[in-house]
């Protein structure tokens, strides 16, 4: 089963330094039916102005991935973590027992656009961690890249989260195709951050969301130029004490 969100259909918050799309339930916007897909709970698509950005605020026993589109983003957080994540780089952090930390757009003269998800962590009381690694353009060109596992996999390329879900990043050529194996229990998450496809022969364009359910086989066929991203995850998940 697959069923497509088009871009109109996500929640749109417009602010004078924020434009953001909220994929599920967030801050304000609650919605019963739009809670969480999966361990996946947040999925945020945020352009921010130049020099502005979200000052420092809490999170806890959350996998926090975000993934820098176009722009600068710059974290610091009371770890004693800081670091500028740029176009193409991934940021994992597990705010564990508990984390602050603040985002900022770096520049003081360009956009920033990146996505922001959330997983439930499998685990509560963590120990807060952070760390990011940058993918270039030709690492996913026509494939998907695997960029985000779960702790026990091994994978010494991708960044590491304590869930069972793997996060995978592609840019596609004009005619290119991907596809991946999805096993009995496991579901996909697909956001095109921009272009156009066919997904298991449903159109899709910028913006759009895919949720996948009870399919052996993702199929996906690039009709332009695009860059995509794919959540792989659990049906079941279990959260520990």
């Amino acid at each position: 089963m697959i069923k497509i969100i088009k871009s109109d259909e996500h929640y749109h918050n417009e602010e004078d330094w924020l434009s953001t799309y909220w994929h599920f339930s967030f801050a304000h916007y609650q919605d019963p039916e739009k809670m969480n897909f999966g361990p996946l709970r947040v999925f945020n698509d945020d352009i921010i102005q130049p020099g502005t950005g979200f000052g420092f605020h809490p999170h806890r026993d959350m996998e926090i991935v975000t993934y820098v589109i176009d722009g600068e983003l710059e974290h610091r957080d009371n770890q004693g973590n800081q670091g500028v994540i740029h176009p193409g780089e991934i940021q994992r952090m597990t705010a564990g027992s508990g984390i602050l930390h603040s985002e900022y757009n770096h520049s003081k003269e360009k956009p920033l656009r990146l996505l922001q998800m959330w997983l439930f962590a499998n685990k509560r009381g963590l120990a807060p961690s952070w760390e990011q690694k940058q993918f270039g353009k030709k690492e996913r060109a026509d494939k998907l890249l695997r960029v985000i596992v779960p702790e026990n996999a091994n994978d010494g390329q991708a960044l590491h989260i304590h869930q069972d879900a793997a996060i995978y990043v592609s840019s596609l050529a004009k005619g290119s195709k991907v596809e991946h194996k999805l096993p009995q229990g496991r579901k996909a998450y697909v956001f095109v951050i921009d272009g156009k496809v066919q997904l298991n022969d449903n159109p899709m364009q910028t913006r759009d969301a895919a949720k996948i359910e009870n399919e052996s086989k993702i199929s996906i066929h690039a009709d332009k130029p695009t860059e995509l991203i794919m959540l792989d995850l659990a049906e079941k998940y279990a959260i520990n004490n």
